[in-house]
């Protein structure tokens, strides 16, 4: 009977693995992704392409909302996508969502696409660093570049989408979905993930060569999300947290070098830097205003060793905020790379108050009575051990004092009883001029 229990149990876990495997063939893998396009962006499609070729599954669906990226990261995406052994759908949603620039390229290499209703495909000429218009030579380089991948891409569509899909490139243009959908740039306009599986149900399409026909309208779904790092990386493409990066990585630094010793605030500082110098490099960002930024911190760090009561403060912070202007917000920036005024200004203010904050620290540290050796004994109360009352001619009047839990050799010009309270004037080698207590009292 044990045997036979063993047996069946066997059968039942072989019969659940077995059908767990088989769902997840049959699946389709779904990747989500919002924002810019970014290299995080690149590596995360490639993952999940090669994990639904490794199982053998029905297909890899990318729901896309992105306002474009560079130009490098999305010919990755497009490679991974043409050259992928399962059929890849993209799906722009939801309401509201765009695949500009960028993603606009990522959706033509997809072998099926879709689009929410109100959302926007288009719009992918090419623009330098920062936003700028690009010299003319390099900008008809790019732009046939460009036009000669998206023909590709474009051309088992018919003649009007690849008009339409030039046009992207040379003129900026834009579409909604129904006009994608009539032109024949996409294959449904879709309310929701079911209702595009469902319409892209039986289409048969060109995976690396061979015709594949889909089997979506009753495959699971089985998400497939971003790993933490490719999670933190696709973060660091927004010029806010950039910036505050940028502010974290130099506070700390000084702090690392105005306490040396440790390492907490300085391996922070690094940390926050090198995340800040990568975030940046994602974005069309003007690299002059990194420039004004570093001007600004070394005013900062002016503020602190000067002690200028606040006006290089002041200054930094004016220069901080032209720098996150000009780094993010030059003429021609696509709104994903641009940053808040609010969120500059705020930066800004912190940052400067920061320093001012140190800057007047170290004034009132300057200033401050020595607390420790002999010149920290001047002003200290004291009482009076053995009288002061032995006087040698011309010398002024000697005793023993206690300052400080010590008992010191004390001078005076007139005696002074023992018990009585003294302040300390002056110290001359080991032995202290002293004053009464209430002769300090009454001249206060």
């Amino acid at each position: 009977m044990r045997k036979i229990l063993l047996l069946a149990l066997l059968v039942l876990l072989c019969g659940v693995t077995w059908q767990q495997a088989r769902a997840q063939t049959e699946a389709i893998f779904v990747l989500e992704i919002t924002g810019p396009v970014t290299p995080a962006m690149a590596s995360y499609f490639e993952r999940g392409i090669a994990e639904a070729e490794k199982v053998g599954a029905t297909a890899v669906l990318i729901i896309l909302n992105t306002p474009g990226g560079n130009l490098d990261p999305t010919q990755e995406i497009v490679q991974h996508l043409r050259t992928a052994r399962v059929p890849v759908i993209v799906y722009i949603a939801p309401r509201g969502a765009q695949a500009a620039s960028a993603g606009s390229i990522i959706t033509l290499a997809a072998h099926a696409s879709g689009m929410s209703p109100e959302t926007v495909i288009g719009a992918a000429s090419p623009v330098g660093d920062g936003g700028a218009d690009l010299g003319e030579t390099i900008a008809r380089k790019l732009i046939e570049d460009l036009k000669a991948l998206v023909r590709g891409l474009a051309a088992r569509r018919g003649e009007e989408a690849v008009t339409l899909a030039e046009e992207m490139i040379e003129n900026a243009r834009a579409v909604t979905a129904e006009e994608a959908l009539a032109i024949g740039l996409i294959d449904a306009v879709a309310e929701d993930v079911p209702d595009l599986l469902r319409q892209l149900d039986g289409l048969v399409v060109l995976v690396n060569g061979q015709e594949v026909t889909l089997a979506t309208a009753a495959a699971p779904q089985q998400p497939f999300a971003m790993n933490l790092l490719e999670q933190i990386l696709q973060m660091l493409a927004n010029p806010l947290l950039v910036g505050v990066l940028f502010a974290i990585g130099v506070q700390a630094i000084l702090i690392e070098l105005s306490n040396p010793g440790g390492w907490v605030a300085g391996f922070i500082g690094v940390l926050a830097l090198a995340l800040g110098l990568y975030g940046a490099g994602q974005l069309p960002v003007n690299w002059l205003g990194l420039g004004l930024i570093v001007v600004a911190f070394a005013l900062f760090v002016a503020e602190v060793l000067a002690t200028n009561h606040g006006a290089l403060g002041v200054t930094g912070a004016i220069t901080l905020l032209a720098g996150l202007l000009v780094l993010f917000n030059s003429p021609g920036s696509p709104e994903f790379a641009r940053i808040s005024l609010p969120g500059a200004i705020g930066i800004s203010a912190i940052t400067a108050s920061f320093f001012i904050f140190v800057g007047m620290k170290a004034l009132a540290a300057q200033k401050r009575q020595p607390s420790t050796g002999t010149e920290g004994l001047v002003g200290q109360a004291g009482v009076v051990r053995r009288e002061l009352t032995v006087k040698v001619e011309g010398s002024p009047y000697r005793g023993m004092v206690l300052v400080n839990g010590e008992l010191w050799q004390a001078q005076a010009e007139a005696p002074i009883a023992q018990a009585e309270r003294v302040v300390v004037t002056a110290v001359n080698g080991f032995v202290l001029t002293v004053i009464p207590a209430a002769a300090t009292s009454a001249h206060n």
